[in-house]
């Protein structure tokens, strides 16, 4: 039995992930944005241990969520998937000032990979729309650029892979990898989404708590409980170094040695 959490699942794949793990006999802790959607996360998945409540859109609520996640005692594992969407037709600044497409799908996974003490095991949900990020790493917070909801999604889903290879080169006792769910049919994916809803919480959950063998790896990009290519640009040490300065830079949090 593993102790897991799991960001932004009070709806979508991250609740789909948690009834999944629940029925297996962990111990799962559900995050939510706000009161009203942690109370029906809580409804959602009963056997949950605990829901925390914050806005991952704000570095300060982030880093509250972060604290609060120490204070219940050690987490086993985290999997990181709250975000959203492609569709902004224009640019959602939060309360500092940055895109709110960043500041939730890239810098929040960051501020909480800082500061919740270290567990076994990370896992970031990515986007086949990764292979169409910027890997230049300019303009994050899209000050110069003209705005571009699909664009600033697309280079969030890679700043996942980024994060979840530079954890997996930096941290050696941890397992980090990066999931591909599909695109399916949640709130976020639309009605016609073409992949099989059914599968895309499945490779999360396995990787956050399978004794497995194919699943204790780490630095590996998952579609399906099966490795994939991703953008090669990805598992660049360099670019990996960049974005973490970055992130560093809008966060004012070091990423730990």
């Amino acid at each position: 039995m593993s102790r897991i959490l799991i960001t932004g699942s009070a709806d979508g794949l991250g609740q789909m992930a948690a009834k999944l793990l629940v029925r297996q006999g962990n111990q799962v802790i559900l995050h939510a944005r706000n009161e009203a959607r942690s109370l029906a996360a809580q409804k959602a998945v009963p056997g949950a241990e605990m829901v925390i409540t914050g806005d991952l859109s704000s570095i300060r609520e982030t880093i509250a969520v972060a604290e609060a996640v120490n204070k219940t005692g050690a987490v086993d594992s985290i999997i990181h998937n709250a975000g959203v969407g492609y569709r902004e037709a224009k640019r959602v600044n939060t309360v500092d000032g940055l895109p709110e497409v960043f500041a939730v799908n890239s810098l929040a996974p960051y501020i909480l990979t800082c500061l919740v003490n270290r567990c076994k095991r990370l896992v970031y949900t990515s986007s086949g729309l990764h292979h169409q990020g910027d890997d230049s790493l300019r303009d994050l917070a899209w000050t110069t650029r003209a705005w571009d909801g699909f664009a600033a999604y697309a280079d969030s889903k890679y700043h996942n892979v980024l994060l979840a290879f530079a954890v997996a080169n930096r941290w050696l006792n941890v397992l980090s990898n990066a999931v591909e769910p599909g695109w399916v049919a949640t709130k976020m994916g639309g009605k016609g989404a073409p992949d099989s809803l059914e599968e895309g919480p499945k490779t999360q959950a396995w990787l956050a708590s399978s004794t497995d063998k194919a699943a204790l790896v780490t630095g590996e990009y998952f579609y399906h409980q099966k490795p994939r290519p991703c953008l090669p640009s990805a598992k660049n040490k360099s670019i990996q170094d960049q974005f973490l300065a970055l992130c560093e830079e809008s966060s004012g949090i070091s990423f730990p040695g």
